[in-house]
C-alpha cells in the first residue's frame, strides 16, 4: 500500500514539475498579434511590468506600455524590420535604464546612452532605470546656493539657484538654447556637470551646439543626450528620462548637475504620437489626458538633496517653444504650473536688438532670491522696479515732446540699463562684473554719456577695475560680498575713470 502511495506521489510531482515548467516558458514568452508603425501588440506575457524592457528575436528592444486584458502593447526601439506575425518577443524582466557613470562625460550619446561621436565605447559604472521616483519631501533641501548663469540680466532679475527649475520660454529664433549654452559655458570651474538633452532638433543643430561646448572648453564637464528629429518617437520621448538618470548618478554621490531639456513641446508632441498608435483616447488638442504627469514626473526629479542623503541637486532647465508668443497654451501652462519660474523671452525685443530678449514683465524666479548672490542682491534691487517704470514711461511719453527734468532723467536711465543689459553670445559675466556695472548704474554714472557709447564705456571701466583696482575685483569675486566701503570706491573710481578716458561731459544725444 505505502509503495502505491510514494509512486503516485512520484508521478504527481513529475506531472506539476513538467506543467510548472510549461507555465513559466508560457508567460516569460509571447507572439507578436499586430505590428505597424513602431508599435507592436503582444499575447502572451502575463506577468509582464508596465515600463518593463522587452526584447523581439530580431535582438530589437521594446518598452510595455499598454496592459490590456488579452494584450500589451510594447513601443519599440528600433526597427520592426523582420518582425511580423508570430514573432517572438522575452521578458527581459529589466525596468528600461541606461548606462551611467564618469566615462559619460565629454561624450556625446544617443538615448540609449550608446555613443555616436565616434570615439569608442563607453565603461558604464552602473546602469540606472529611465523612469525612477522623485526624492520625497524629507529628502529634501531648499535652495540656497546660487547657479550662476553668467547672463546680467538673468542673474540679477532672475536668479537661479542649485535644486531649482526654471522654464526657458518663448517663441523659436529668440534665443532660448543661446541662454542654456552660455548657462553651460558659464558653470567651468564651478564644479558642476552639465547635461544637455536634444528631443527632436535637427542633427546640424545638435552638432554646432557640441563643437560651441568643445571650442569653449565646456564639453571637459558636459554630457550631450541627442534624440534628433529623424528619431522614432519612443527614442525622443525617453531621451529626457534618460538624461535625468545620468543626472541622478551624479547627484547620488554628492555632485552638482545642471539638466537642459531642449525642448519639451516637442517631447509631448512625440509622446503624443506615441499614445495615438497605441490607440489612447486623446484629450484636449489630441494630447493624452497624462500629459501634464508626463512632465511633472520628470521635473520632479530635480531637486536638492538633505545632505543626510548625499547633499547633491540637480537643477533643470526646461525649454518651451510658444507660437505667436501664446503663454496660455495648453503645454506651456502646464510646465510653467511644475517649474519654479520662467524665463520669458519675447520675438519683439529680440528684432528690436535687446539680446537675450527676457520680458521683465512676465519673467519670475520663485525661489533664486533666496539663493542670489549677496553681492549682486544688494545692487540689483530696484533694477526691475526702474525698468517697469521706464517701460511704462516710454509708452506714455512717445507723443509728448516737452518733458519735466524728472522724466526725462527716468527716461534716460532706463535707456542706459536697457543697453547695460544687451550681452553678446559666449561672454558670461563673473559675479565681480555684473556688481560693478549695477553700482555704477545706480549712481547715475552712465547718465551723461551717449546710448551708443555705454558698452564701449563699460568694457573699459571693467579693464581699468582689473588693472588699476584688482584688489575690490578679488574680494568681490572671493567672498561674493560687497561692501558699503567697496561700494563707495567703485562708485568714486567709475567717476575717475569717466574724466580720464574723456567720456565725461559729452553733449547729449538724440535718443
Amino acid at each position: 500500500m505505502a509503495g502505491i502511495r510514494s509512486t503516485e506521489i512520484i508521478s504527481v510531482l513529475k506531472s506539476e514539475i513538467s506543467g510548472y515548467r510549461t507555465v513559466s516558458e508560457m508567460t516569460e514568452t509571447g507572439t507578436v498579434v499586430k505590428i505597424g508603425d513602431g508599435i507592436a501588440e503582444i499575447y502572451g506575457l502575463e506577468n509582464v511590468m508596465y515600463g518593463e524592457l522587452v526584447e523581439f528575436e530580431t535582438g530589437v528592444k521594446g518598452i510595455v506600455q499598454n496592459l490590456e486584458t488579452k494584450t500589451i502593447g510594447v513601443v519599440l526601439l528600433g526597427t520592426d524590420y523582420g518582425l511580423g506575425e508570430g514573432s517572438k518577443v522575452t521578458r527581459t524582466g529589466k525596468k528600461a535604464g541606461v548606462p551611467v557613470g564618469s566615462a559619460l562625460i565629454g561624450r556625446v550619446v544617443n538615448a540609449l546612452g550608446a555613443p555616436i561621436d565616434g570615439r569608442g565605447e563607453i565603461k558604464a559604472e552602473d546602469f540606472f532605470p529611465i523612469e525612477n521616483e522623485a526624492p520625497g519631501v524629507v529628502k529634501r533641501k531648499s535652495v540656497s546656493v546660487p547657479l550662476q548663469t553668467g547672463i546680467l540680466s538673468i542673474d540679477t532679475m532672475f536668479p537661479i539657484g542649485r535644486g531649482q527649475r526654471e522654464l526657458i520660454i518663448g517663441d523659436r529664433q529668440t534665443g532660448k538654447t543661446s541662454i542654456a549654452v552660455d548657462t553651460m559655458l558659464n558653470q567651468k570651474g564651478q564644479d558642476v556637470i552639465c547635461i544637455y538633452v536634444a528631443i527632436g532638433q535637427k542633427a546640424s543643430t545638435v552638432a554646432k551646439i557640441v563643437s560651441t561646448l568643445q571650442k569653449y572648453g565646456a564639453m571637459e564637464y558636459s554630457i550631450v543626450v541627442s534624440a534628433t528629429a529623424s528619431e522614432l518617437a519612443p527614442i525622443q520621448y525617453i531621451a529626457p528620462y534618460a538624461g535625468t538618470a545620468m543626472a541622478e548618478y551624479f547627484m547620488s554621490q554628492g555632485k552638482d548637475v545642471l539638466i537642459i531639456y531642449d525642448d519639451l513641446s516637442k517631447h509631448a508632441v512625440a509622446y503624443r504620437e506615441m499614445s495615438l498608435l497605441l490607440q489612447r483616447p486623446p484629450g484636449r488638442e489630441a494630447y493624452p489626458g497624462d500629459v501634464f504627469y508626463l512632465h511633472s514626473r520628470l521635473l520632479e526629479r530635480s531637486c536638492r538633496l538633505a545632505e543626510q542623503y548625499g547633499g547633491g541637486s540637480i537643477t533643470a532647465l526646461p525649454i518651451i517653444e510658444t507660437l505667436a508668443g501664446d503663454v496660455s497654451a495648453y503645454i506651456p501652462t502646464n510646465v510653467i504650473s511644475i517649474t519654479d519660474g520662467q524665463i520669458f523671452l519675447e520675438s519683439e525685443l529680440f528684432f528690436s536688438g535687446v539680446r537675450p530678449a527676457v520680458n521683465v514683465g512676465l519673467s519670475v524666479s520663485r525661489v533664486g532670491g533666496a539663493a542670489q548672490t549677496k553681492a549682486v542682491k544688494k545692487v540689483a534691487g530696484s533694477l526691475r522696479i526702474d525698468l517697469a517704470q521706464f517701460r511704462e514711461m516710454e509708452v506714455f511719453t512717445q507723443f509728448s515732446s516737452d518733458l519735466d527734468k524728472t522724466t526725462k532723467e527716468l527716461l534716460d536711465h532706463g535707456n542706459r540699463l536697457v543697453e547695460l543689459l544687451k550681452q553678446p553670445l559666449y561672454e558670461p559675466k563673473p559675479v565681480y562684473e555684473q556688481t560693478i556695472l549695477l553700482c555704477v548704474a545706480n549712481a547715475r554714472i552712465l547718465l551723461d554719456i551717449p546710448v551708443a557709447k555705454i558698452r564701449e564705456f563699460c568694457k573699459g571701466m571693467l579693464n581699468y577695475f582689473r588693472d588699476e583696482h584688482k584688489d575690490i575685483v578679488d574680494e568681490i569675486q572671493s567672498t561674493k560680498l560687497l561692501s558699503d566701503e567697496n561700494a563707495e570706491k567703485i562708485r568714486t573710481y567709475a567717476k575717475e575713470y569717466k574724466n580720464k578716458s574723456g567720456y565725461s561731459g559729452i553733449p547729449q544725444q538724440e535718443e
